[in-house]
């Protein structure tokens, strides 16, 4: 498996990587009854490692997040109360595109995730102008997304951080993962320590940014930008400064993408246009309508 999600960093106004926040303490042995062997990757919030839950002799991932290193003192025990809160909600969760949660804890003020451990690669290995799946492929794999985003909702969960580096997907068998629900949600439970932007603002919605509450269609805004990369191998909104960026997220249209890649079906600029739409009402207006959508562009031409 590799790297679960990207390294903490200060995003720049792109979306890519800036200044790399400094490094966690040494790997523990082991958290709970979990025996942690080695790290699979650093987040914008905790780490995860590769472990063993010894009871049942079974691989997992262990997302683990110091809490006093993350939240002030006085924001803590809500911080703490959320991250229970989230897990059990994500825990809830049952869906082949979702991954599955096992358990949630604390040990020596480090709380704790276990899930299942993936194959495959982030999806964002997929966003490079020079190594793109075929579009019917990408536009599958979303419609597939778009049902656990839809099954997701109607569970009222909202993930928050719908990106490809939240996706991972493994070619060979096809199977097809959204990580990290309920993390995105803890940043709501106070102010953290490293003051970082924790998303990636690029793919966040107009309300996201503009920190009003956000229901379902944010995800799928998300989705449909990170669609938009798949397929043409650049974001629908870019900036050189944050704010720069935030104002074309907010007010100015995006690219036609059929201009970018003429080899795109026609019907997909009709798409963006209302998945990308910067009033929620006017976005598609659930995970089902957004795949069915999709799927209807995917029909082999009748003409």
């Amino acid at each position: 498996m590799r790297s679960q999600s990207e390294p903490t960093v200060i995003l720049d106004s792109t979306g890519g990587r800036g200044r790399e926040l400094p490094a966690r303490t040494s790997m523990p042995a082991r958290l709970g009854r979990y025996e942690l062997s080695h790290e699979l990757g650093k987040g914008a919030m905790g780490v995860v490692y590769r472990g063993r839950d010894p009871r049942i002799n079974r691989e997992v991932a262990i997302k683990a997040i110091l809490l006093a290193d993350e939240f002030d003192p006085e924001d803590l025990e809500q911080a703490r109360a959320s991250f229970f809160r989230e897990a059990e909600m994500a825990g809830r969760l049952s869906h082949p595109h979702i991954v599955t949660i096992y358990d949630a804890g604390e040990d020596g003020g480090t709380a704790y995730i276990a899930m299942e451990l993936l194959r495959g690669q982030h999806l964002v290995d997929y966003t490079s102008p020079t190594q793109r799946l075929p579009t019917a492929v990408a536009i599958e794999i979303v419609a597939r997304l778009a049902d656990a985003l839809h099954y997701a909702h109607q569970n009222q969960v909202v993930h928050r951080d719908i990106k490809p580096a939240n996706i991972m997907f493994d070619a060979p068998s096809g199977e097809l993962k959204i990580t990290d629900f309920g993390i995105a949600r803890l940043t709501d439970s106070g102010r953290t320590r490293t003051g970082v932007v924790l998303g990636t603002p690029s793919f966040m919605s107009p309300e996201q940014l503009q920190g009003r509450p956000v229901t379902g269609r944010s995800d799928l805004f998300s989705l449909a930008v990170s669609l938009y990369q798949l397929l043409t191998g650049q974001l629908p909104f870019r900036g050189d400064t944050m704010p720069g960026l935030m104002i074309k997220i907010a007010q100015e249209p995006h690219p036609r993408i059929c201009a970018i890649n003429p080899a795109l079906r026609p019907g997909l600029d009709e798409f963006f246009d209302r998945a990308l739409a910067k009033d929620p009402a006017g976005r598609y207006d659930s995970g089902a309508s957004f795949a069915q959508a999709l799927r209807d562009l995917n029909l082999p031409d009748q003409r």
